[in-house]
């Protein structure tokens, strides 16, 4: 591993390359922070991706293009003049003492007992983060007013209830959920009966809601999970192609017997190869 000088120097050279590409590459210059959020978009899913894959390679150099789009909003942001990469890393760094007392105890003698510097726990460092949140300056003025509108449904659902567990919002035993998932699927097989496709809608949506919550309560990340077994389908769903090529017949024209037997043959096939990366959830 590199030395802290060795870190801060090859910072330097990032930002040394940020100013000559925005100077004298034609496109890099006409670049706006409006053109580069889809970009920014792709490259995290693209991290995403290789962090699903497990890929350590993939990783680093996922990360490295997330963090060149950090350094040109902040470029662009020095050229307006509203702010720079110093003011975009100091103000993480004061967000991040200010949310964490029992690392950096403020100096109120009363605020820093309210902290057992010794015995707390991870949950509890959770839930004083997100009570930190609402009162900080500039801060969000809402529990869950700091849950992004653009962010995809599932992990929309799963941050809007692990915000309202950081203020208490929360089952008492996670074994409780369990009663409200067979609820909400009770309701759905109701109106999924009744053929009323606007309520049936609504009530999928609670049960996805709930089942959601059963993940977050078991410390499952639910995205994570849905990725995994998307890839799965898409492995065993190519082996059933890729058979069905091979002997000269189309899937069109497979009965579904047929069509299961090559499936239980790929997941035979599965069972050779390594274990997928966990999927466990995380703070």
């Amino acid at each position: 591993m590199h030395t802290r000088e060795e870190k801060m120097a090859a910072f330097g050279r990032l930002l040394d390359v940020m100013d000559d590409l925005r100077e004298k590459c034609p496109w890099d210059r006409k670049q706006t922070n409006e053109s580069l959020r889809p970009n920014t978009i792709e490259e995290t899913y693209e991290l995403a991706d290789a962090i699903i894959k497990n890929d350590k390679d993939d990783i680093c150099k996922e990360l490295g293009d997330v963090l060149l789009h950090i350094v040109f909003y902040a470029k662009i942001g020095s050229e307006t003049g509203d702010f720079d990469i110093a003011d975009v890393c100091n103000k993480l760094c004061d967000k991040l003492i200010f949310r964490h007392p029992h690392v950096y105890p403020p100096d109120s003698s009363t605020a820093r007992r309210a902290v057992d510097e010794s015995g707390i726990s991870a949950d509890q460092v959770i839930k004083n983060w997100e009570q930190l949140k609402v009162q900080e300056k500039g801060g969000n003025k809402r529990v869950l007013s700091g849950v992004p509108d653009a962010l995809p449904s599932l992990i929309k659902a799963y941050r809007i209830q692990d915000k309202a567990r950081g203020v208490g919002f929360d089952w008492d035993k996670r074994e409780q959920v369990w009663d409200k998932v067979r609820e909400e699927l009770g309701e759905l097989e109701v109106e999924l009966n009744r053929e009323d496709k606007e309520k049936s809608t609504q009530e999928l949506g609670d049960f996805l809601f709930s089942v959601i919550n059963a993940a977050r309560l078991y410390k499952l990340n639910p995205d994570n999970a849905l990725e995994l077994t998307n890839r799965k389908f898409i492995r065993r769903f190519t082996y059933l192609e890729e058979h069905s090529i091979r002997i000269g017949k189309p899937l069109t024209e497979m009965t579904l017997a047929e069509m299961d037997t090559i499936w239980e043959e790929a997941k035979r096939q599965e069972k050779t190869l390594p274990p997928a990366p966990p999927c466990e959830g995380g703070e």
